[in-house]
């Protein structure tokens, strides 16, 4: 499973999240052209290589007209709601900005979709938060965690006059998550935006076992010398080639067939290393099927509350096993300029030969992309994987 691990040892904001992910290789030609796709007029964006106490990031900078009246939430619900992004993104990006509107209303004493944001603020919260959100789809990562975010110290200037780091907006947004008070970073660490990302994204504390494959540094706007104001982001690949994990099993007889994918897909969304489902008999005849999960052990609870909440399950039998598994990496093959498929590599315990495995989506989409059947192109990929294995031995 390829995951994302949020580091913000500095804090997290948008504009740091877009910076790092596009430092991770998303396309900056996308995000130049997200303004237009989401409709808002005369917004200019611009990347940039720079350092934060000598580390390279990259920066991103929205330069947006000011309008006298501002918008209110319910107006940027209503702009995400039509916006032409995937339904992941959606639903995400809308929960986000019903947080942003029930935390402001909160602090102002307002209903949530009467919140007012100026114009600026209004518009960098809608490119920051859905341009993150479509930015780790981009990047294709399975599940997204995060460690325990800097919020900084002193105050931040608002609309309304100074106002202590954490912001209260801020403060009720991190409500629930594990946060670090610690550290050198002076003025406002996590914003309201970078604290609404973390809820509507991150899974908690990133697994206990990983391999880091990248990492990336996004630009905040500050440039303290002692410290680097940047958001870190790792891609990683889970490492569980042996230890404990929670085994999970349920019955059903009142699910049809077809709302098993989409169970499937809300548990490996939950942290589920293996889903796999067949028929079974059940009392008084009935046919059903049963549901057998993999999960972490640490995940056992998020894919068991998955399981109860996507099936009509009224009951799921947990236990812990061990578990051994081959040791793995993974090489890319390159059909294409912007086509690639990852390859799992299996390393055998007695230094036998390697097995290689093409990773199934990405031949499908391959294969679209090139107008060939998955079939061939996964053949075409395994050979070509063969020859930079044994390229790697020479």
């Amino acid at each position: 499973m390829r995951i994302a691990i949020l580091d913000p040892a500095a804090g997290i904001s948008g504009d740091m999240t877009l910076g790092a992910l596009l430092a991770l290789g998303v396309s900056p030609a996308w995000l130049e052209e997200l303004p237009r796709r989401l409709q808002l007029e005369g917004v200019a964006v611009a990347i940039r290589d720079v350092q934060r106490a000598g580390v390279g990031c990259k920066q991103v900078e929205f330069t947006i007209p000011e309008r006298p009246h501002g918008r209110h939430v319910g107006e940027l619900l209503r702009l995400v709601g039509r916006a032409p992004v995937s339904d992941w993104v959606k639903e995400r990006a809308l929960r986000a900005f019903r947080l942003v509107g029930e935390a402001e209303g909160k602090v102002h004493g307002v209903p949530p979709e009467t919140v007012h944001l100026h114009e600026v603020g209004a518009v960098d919260a809608v490119l920051d938060i859905v341009g993150a959100i479509e930015g780790f789809e981009r990047l294709g990562v399975d599940a997204i965690y995060s460690w325990a975010p800097a919020l900084g110290t002193g105050w931040v200037e608002a609309a309304h006059g100074r106002l202590p780091v954490p912001a209260p907006a801020t403060m009720i947004l991190l409500e629930g998550l594990d946060v670090a008070s610690g550290g050198p970073v002076e003025g406002e660490g996590t914003t309201p935006t970078g604290a609404v990302l973390l809820r509507v994204l991150s899974q908690g504390r990133p697994p206990a076992r990983w391999r880091v494959t990248g990492s990336g540094w996004g630009a905040g706007g500050r440039n303290p010398k002692h410290y680097p104001n940047a958001l870190r982001i790792l891609v990683a690949e889970a490492a569980e080639e042996a230890g404990r994990v929670a085994l999970l099993a349920t019955d059903v007889d009142d699910m049809t067939p077809e709302y098993v994918e989409p169970l499937r897909q809300a548990l490996v969304a939950a942290g589920a290393l293996d889903v796999q489902t067949w028929p079974v008999q059940m009392k008084k005849g009935r046919s059903g099927f049963r549901v057998e999960v993999v999960a972490p052990e640490d995940r056992m609870d998020a894919v068991t509350a998955a399981l109860f909440r996507h099936s009509t399950t009224a009951g799921v039998r947990r236990w812990v096993a061990e578990r051994a598994t081959l040791p793995r990496r993974q090489v890319t093959v390159q059909l294409g300029p912007d086509i690639h498929v990852r390859v799992k590599v299996l390393e055998q315990p007695d230094g036998g030969a390697v097995r290689l495995k093409p990773e199934y989506d990405d031949v499908l989409a391959a294969a679209e992309a090139l107008g060939r059947p998955p079939l061939e192109v996964a053949r075409a990929v395994q050979r070509d994987a063969e020859a930079l294995m044994a390229k790697s031995k020479e």
